[in-house]
């Protein structure tokens, strides 16, 4: 009865979704394209399959259990994102299911990994739809799905406390979970507007400014361009880019308590955005003095453009490239991907274990060299002025253990498969972390379709996993779960 109250809810998200279809398919009508019967095809489909499933389980409607949320997130994830390739496989009939189906799910949770080329030659309206794709999955369908729940009949705080990003998921902005939810989305969609805007006035066309709005606000990277934001070569779009993933790369809820408090001191009281733009700072400067000395570039102005936006994009897992980063000395592209594995902040669009994880285990560790000189001392783990509790903790290294199992294990997955080590090294943690690029076979200079199925498909999970925050997803697969 509960999996079936779950599939009746997914399958109103169905619907909804066949409702997102219409955006790609409007731009294809309007510039005649070739994928105009695709998502015509595709939309009638998603919009039939989502009717379907609601009819035949509308009697098992009723209000979500705590352990509902958790199935429901993961069921969304995979199945959303079937209905997302399907446009793809219908206009490019050369596309594998798995490539499409990887592509799909790249999109959704903003990771920015992708198994196509010559993306200047696809039709307009496909690329739309990738870029489209990553915009509402950036902040989470989940999050989105709660803010309109009360309109389809039902609960969603244990939907939010699944999809919500970081170890503290019980703090609230407003008293109803679906006006926080809306206070997110509303922040979300503003900066979107801001970054469209400003994307047009730095020369991109209006197209153009909004499929790379949709990746830079979601952290996720997608580009309509083989070259990325290097088709341009402009300093001021790529400082554009900058500004806006900074941006995006700070807890959303902050900007709304901002506006609440109109002071925008709640931003620099905050430890982890502090954290956060210091250590992309100083990162910026260790990476340009590096390429410099290394002779990378002549002038330091053109070592400081290169590597801050790279540093930025990289580090906020959004993967924009305007430069084959893979041919710099191996310590500077290898420090990038280890900052896109912990430099954005919980309640960001961003991806990776998140920097208030990373200064709680420094905080802990500092913790515990206290007590081996003062075993007797009271020293709790403070964050941002308020102790931290026992349980909090408990979750960060659960989590950290999760997290350095997954990476262990997927690689050794992918050397099984026949990869060689920093390919699969490098392109599980692009995943897990929704980093996008990674070195080696997927570089920034080339792409995931050269691939495997088998190593596609584990990819795809690990991207699954990450954007899910791991336990979310592992603890489906325990029997304590599913025990009544």
């Amino acid at each position: 009865m509960g999996l079936l109250a779950v599939v009746a809810l997914v399958g109103r998200m169905v619907l909804l979704f066949a409702l997102l279809l219409l955006v790609p398919l409007a731009f294809a009508v309007g510039h005649r394209d070739l994928a105009e019967a695709a998502f015509v095809q595709a939309t009638l489909f998603t919009a039939f399959c989502g009717l379907l499933m609601s009819l035949m389980t509308r009697r098992f409607r009723r209000e979500l259990q705590p352990r509902d949320g958790f199935v429901l997130v993961g069921m969304t994830w995979l199945t959303l994102p079937v209905f997302g390739a399907l446009p793809l496989v219908l206009a490019m009939p050369g596309l594998s299911i798995t490539d499409a189906y990887f592509e799909a799910m790249s999109a959704f949770t903003a990771t920015g990994a992708t198994a196509l080329s010559g993306l200047d030659a696809l039709p307009l309206s496909v690329n739309v739809w990738r870029c489209f794709m990553m915009w509402v999955g950036g902040l989470g369908i989940i999050v989105l799905a709660v803010a309109i729940l009360p309109l389809l009949g039902v609960g969603g705080t244990q939907l939010f406390k699944a999809e919500a990003a970081g170890p503290i998921k019980d703090q609230k902005l407003t008293p109803r979970i679906a006006d926080t939810a809306r206070a997110i989305w509303g922040a979300y969609v503003l900066l979107s507007l801001a970054c469209f805007l400003a994307y047009r006035w730095a020369g991109m066309s209006w197209v153009d400014a909004f499929m790379h709005m949709c990746t830079t606000v979601s952290l996720g990277g997608f580009s309509s361009h083989d070259l990325s934001l290097g088709y341009w070569n402009s300093p001021l779009i790529e400082g554009v880019a900058v500004l806006f993933m900074l941006l995006a790369g700070v807890n959303l809820q902050l900007y709304f308590v901002s506006w609440r408090t109109r002071s925008l001191a709640v931003l620099w009281r905050n430890a982890e955005v502090r954290a956060f733009y210091a250590v992309l700072a100083a990162s910026i400067a260790l990476i340009t003095a590096y390429l410099v000395a290394n002779g990378v570039y002549e002038s330091p102005w053109e070592a400081l453009r290169h590597a801050a936006f790279h540093v930025v994009s990289i580090a906020t897992t959004t993967g924009y490239a305007s430069y084959d980063y893979a041919q710099w000395p191996p310590f500077a592209p290898l420090l990038m991907i280890l900052l896109g594995c912990f430099a954005t902040c919980a309640g960001s669009t961003g991806g990776g274990i998140k920097m208030v994880r990373m200064l709680l285990l420094l905080k802990q560790s500092a913790r515990e060299l206290v007590r081996i000189v003062h075993p007797n001392a009271v020293n709790p783990v403070v964050l941002g002025g308020r102790a931290v509790g026992d349980r909090v903790m408990q979750s960060v290294i659960a989590f950290m253990m999760m997290y350095g199992a997954t990476l262990v294990g997927f690689t050794m997955l992918l050397l099984f498969s026949g990869l060689d080590v920093v390919t699969a090294f490098t392109a599980v943690i692009a995943c897990v972390n929704n980093i996008g690029p990674g070195l080696g076979e997927v570089g920034p200079a080339v792409n995931y379709g050269g691939l495997s199925d088998f190593q596609t498909w584990v990819l795809t999970f690990a991207m699954l996993l990450g954007r899910l925050e791991l336990l979310s997803v592992m603890v489906l697969f325990t029997p304590a779960f599913w025990r009544k």
